[in-house]
């Protein structure tokens, strides 16, 4: 068998993969990181977080590292604080959505990420705790306020549905219309523009720098990582992946409070 091919860019998802559970990137992982910027070899944060909440990450880091958000909706420069690509969610196809949402789940509670993810904005029932006072989040005095301007990420919640099933439940309704994806434990989902994906977003910033598909290694461990893995040459999940990453992925390694990528990416630049 041969080899594989080098590998000349490094992406990777944030949460469950590149941080520990507590939020905080290890002195191991933030040294690898930093090796790996100043050997040349470029390195992507690839997640679903919007751009707001980079900065918990970048003041970990000796620098901040490009980033694909929204699960792809989003391609970001840290350098110059500027959006080199948005593929949001517009007016009509949102109105649709949520449309065809509120109808299937009655109890559906939805929100919206706008301005390239700047800003939230969520009906009254959807449960804000700890983001609630920050200035770019605000709840809406109206549900039809929601569909009022593109969104880079619409999200939806239940109280009445196990995870799994929200998320089948989710993806049935939006069949065709619009991706639906999920990262966390709860019953959250996760939704873009048709074809819009990590691994969309990712294969775009790849080819205006040059690179394909083979010259990346790529890290994750839930749901919305799959598309990412998929289209990597190489792909690496976590040892607390989700099953369905484990079954995509070439490779496990350690778990996020493991370092599992440092020590993944210490073996392969050795």
């Amino acid at each position: 068998m041969s080899a594989p091919p080098p590998v000349r860019l490094v992406a990777s998802d944030i949460d469950g993969t590149l941080i520990r559970t507590d939020g905080s990137l290890s002195p191991r992982t933030a040294e690898v990181l930093d090796r790996l910027v100043r050997q040349g070899v470029p390195t992507v944060l690839v997640t679903g977080r919007p751009l707001r909440w980079l900065r918990q990450l970048y003041d970990q880091l000796a620098e901040p590292l490009p980033a694909i958000c929204a699960n792809g909706a989003i391609v970001y420069d840290p350098d110059t604080d500027h959006v080199l690509r948005a593929a949001p969610l517009e007016v009509e196809l949102l109105l649709e959505v949520t449309k065809r949402l509120r109808e299937a789940i009655p109890d559906v509670a939805l929100a919206v990420e706008v301005e390239d993810g700047r800003k939230f904005w969520y009906e009254e029932r959807w449960p804000m705790t700890w983001e609630a006072e920050h200035r770019n989040v605000r709840v809406l005095a109206t549900p039809e306020e929601l569909t009022t301007v593109p969104a880079v990420k619409l999200l939806a919640r239940s109280v009445a549905h196990e995870p799994d099933d929200f998320y089948t439940l989710v993806g049935h309704t939006l069949a065709g219309l619009a991706e639906a994806t999920h990262s966390s434990s709860a019953a959250l989902v996760e939704i873009s523009a048709a074809g819009v994906t990590k691994a969309a977003g990712l294969a775009w910033l790849c080819e205006r720098e040059g690179f394909t598909a083979a010259d990346v290694v790529a890290f994750g461990d839930m749901p919305n990582d799959v598309p990412m893995l998929s289209w990597a040459g190489r792909s690496v999940a976590m040892g607390n992946a989700h099953p369905a990453v484990r079954e995509v992925a070439d490779e496990v390694t350690l778990t996020n409070d493991e370092d599992g990528v440092a020590a993944y990416l210490e073996r392969l630049f050795s």
